[in-house]
């Protein structure tokens, strides 16, 4: 996980993709790849002002669908899921413990660091 945006049990996600395509200075993605809760011009317009692929699957009612898509990308929408699966993992996480969006966010990024430091580790260990 490289970045994540807190939102409303409540609210979509949708709004927040511009935010997540900022993810920081040192980062530059080439991708972004997205479910159809995603797929809207506007987002689609976002990713490529930034000089990124949307991965965004249309809608079955959207028009001017083009006939090309990526869908050896979009299969990697399956290692995002994975990720989110195994942060989850953790009992705060999953169940919301936290009263305030800043302790669930330190939460997460806890919980974040501590996945990706086994991974970095059993990575090492194999590589040997």
């Amino acid at each position: 996980m490289i970045g994540f945006d807190l939102t409303g049990g409540e609210k979509a996600d949708a709004p927040h993709f511009s935010i997540l395509l900022d993810i920081g200075p040192d980062i530059a993605p080439r991708a972004a790849i997205g479910d159809k809760g995603y797929a809207s011009k506007a987002n689609r317009a976002a990713a490529r002002a930034r000089g990124i692929a949307p991965v965004i699957p249309y809608k079955a009612n959207e028009k001017d669908k083009p006939a090309f898509f990526a869908k050896f990308l979009y299969k990697d929408r399956a290692r995002i899921e994975q990720g989110i699966g195994v942060v989850k993992r953790f009992k705060r996480v999953a169940l919301r413990c936290e009263k305030t969006a800043r302790n669930y966010r330190c939460i997460v990024s806890f919980a974040a660091g501590l996945c990706l430091l086994k991974f970095v580790h059993t990575t090492h260990l194999e590589l040997k």
